[in-house]
């Protein structure tokens, strides 16, 4: 079942990398008092991924963060490795690039999809949600092959509507 509005996210071990290499975080930490808004994203390095999810939450980061979000976080079914090296191609500095390597917290929210017909194994629909003390407050999925409802700018919408 997915993860709906005024449900607690799940605590699952998530990675990003670290001044030594990948380190450790729970999805608890990573939400506890701020809010917070996470987008997640079916692979780095991929088309609308790099072209247009990634970037319209760099360019919109400073925006997001004047509306009273503490953090933002691009979570991938990818390694540490890759989400900072896309990270730092992105110039994402601003954003929390979270690795769920073995998709534990998308399978959690009931938000994994089957790529392994296209040699990707399990990985993350499109979404974007704001979370307020690891509650959902308001969440965007994407139909398969889709980028409408999950951007920055619906994003930035969202906040203004929950005030």
């Amino acid at each position: 079942m997915t993860i709906q509005v005024g449900e607690t996210l799940p605590n699952v071990l998530l990675h990003r990398m670290g001044e030594g290499g990948p380190v450790s975080v729970s999805s608890d930490d990573l939400f506890a008092d701020q809010t917070v808004v996470l987008f997640a994203v079916p692979g780095a390095f991929t088309p609308t991924c790099s072209q247009s999810h990634l970037p319209g939450f760099v360019v919109n980061a400073d925006t997001l963060k004047a509306k009273g979000v503490d953090r933002i976080v691009c979570l991938s079914v990818n390694d540490a490795f890759v989400m900072a090296a896309w990270g730092k191609q992105q110039n994402a500095d601003a954003l929390d690039m979270v690795a769920d390597g073995n998709a534990d917290f998308v399978e959690a929210l009931g938000l994994e999809m089957d790529a392994t017909g296209r040699g990707m194994g399990v990985r993350s629909r499109r979404f974007a949600l704001i979370a307020k003390n690891g509650t959902v407050e308001w969440i965007a999925i994407e139909e398969p092959g889709q980028f409408e409802v999950s951007s920055s700018e619906k994003v930035l919408e969202a906040l203004d509507a929950l005030d």
